[in-house]
């Protein structure tokens, strides 16, 4: 059992995204977070994960980058049975509870992650962890920004932008057996690490993850777009686990690739639906959470944003409402 210094336990749910796995590392290394916390976590997509959580009277329940939106029902439950949540996140919050035992620190502004509002939590000490989720996480701009004021140098810069994509691209999957590390293990790897570029240099993972995304990105070069209209594209990947892993980072690409236009990228799951990852640009008619919101298991936040289960028998329906959202 994890316990913090007076025997209680101590909990964190986090994404096992790069945002979900820096901030938890940034907090581990600040000793906000006991040695032996009870860790929480899945595949990207998986983020209702305080239903896992069975916390009681003075127990903490640390909670990163997944929606509140998403796990509303269970952070109540949590509180009623007299527990604290402190909640980091940038993701569609909805209406936040009232509470003096729950510590909100959501913000859904474009320009911020998780990491990145744990770095502002943290007052900027473990910066160079926030600097590798930005840019896993799709925002260039920002980490380049954080990478500058703290005088990082274009090297160190490029190698926690790799780190960062790197992890990112190890959570996304159906199944944690599409992934090369479980995000639990990912943790464990990293928690020895103060300086992200040590473990750039020096961990077989990070190795392990180079090879195994650099292979993935050769098979996925060949990919052309589905469906297209004047302002999106869409792309249907192959139902292969190397397509299944490479989804985010793909996404992330290909939208850079292509500024102007609204990005989908849709992933057949095993059961025969479908799974779907947008990008959007900043001045799209509509925010890309706003859109994927509309479906059931939709959810996101304003640039990026994705659906869990799309049926397939609902496809057509879908790509002319995307083609519609995005002229």
């Amino acid at each position: 059992m994890a316990m913090d210094g007076v025997g209680r336990q101590a909990y964190c749910a986090f994404n096992g995204d790069a945002d979900g796995l820096c901030a938890l590392q940034q907090l581990r290394l600040a000793g906000e977070l006991p040695a032996e916390v009870r860790l929480v976590s899945g595949v990207k997509r998986d983020i209702a994960l305080l239903q896992r959580v069975q916390a009681g009277a003075g127990e903490q329940v640390t909670v990163l980058d997944i929606a509140h939106d998403s796990n509303r029902a269970d952070v109540a439950r949590l509180l009623a049975a007299g527990a604290s949540v402190r909640y980091f996140d940038h993701h569609f919050a909805g209406e936040l509870p009232e509470h003096p035992a729950f510590e909100s620190f959501i913000d859904t502004d474009a320009q911020v992650c998780t990491s990145l509002l744990v770095d502002r939590f943290l007052g900027g000490r473990f910066h160079r962890w926030a600097v590798a989720a930005a840019f896993g996480d799709g925002m260039p701009g920002p980490a380049h920004r954080l990478a500058q004021r703290h005088g990082l140098s274009e090297g160190d810069t490029a190698a926690l932008a790799e780190l960062g994509e790197l992890l990112n691209y190890n959570a996304y999957g159906e199944c944690l057996d599409d992934l090369h590390f479980d995000p639990l293990a990912l943790a464990e790897q990293l928690l020895p690490y103060a300086d992200p570029l040590d473990f750039v240099r020096d961990s077989p993972s990070f190795a392990r993850l180079r090879a195994g995304h650099a292979a993935d990105m050769a098979a996925a070069a060949s990919l052309q777009p589905w469906r297209e209209g004047a302002g999106a594209r869409l792309y249907r990947l192959p139902a292969e686990p190397w397509a299944r892993r490479v989804s985010g980072v793909l996404a992330n690409r290909l939208a850079a690739g292509d500024p102007q236009r609204a990005l989908g990228l849709l992933s057949p799951r095993s059961d025969g639906d479908w799974q779907f990852s947008l990008r959007v640009p900043a001045d799209a008619p509509l925010s890309a959470d706003a859109f994927c919101r509309r479906y059931p298991s939709g959810g996101g936040r304003q640039r990026a944003a994705g659906i869990n289960r799309l049926p397939d028998e609902a496809l057509e329906d879908f790509v002319a409402a995307l083609l519609a959202g995005y002229p």
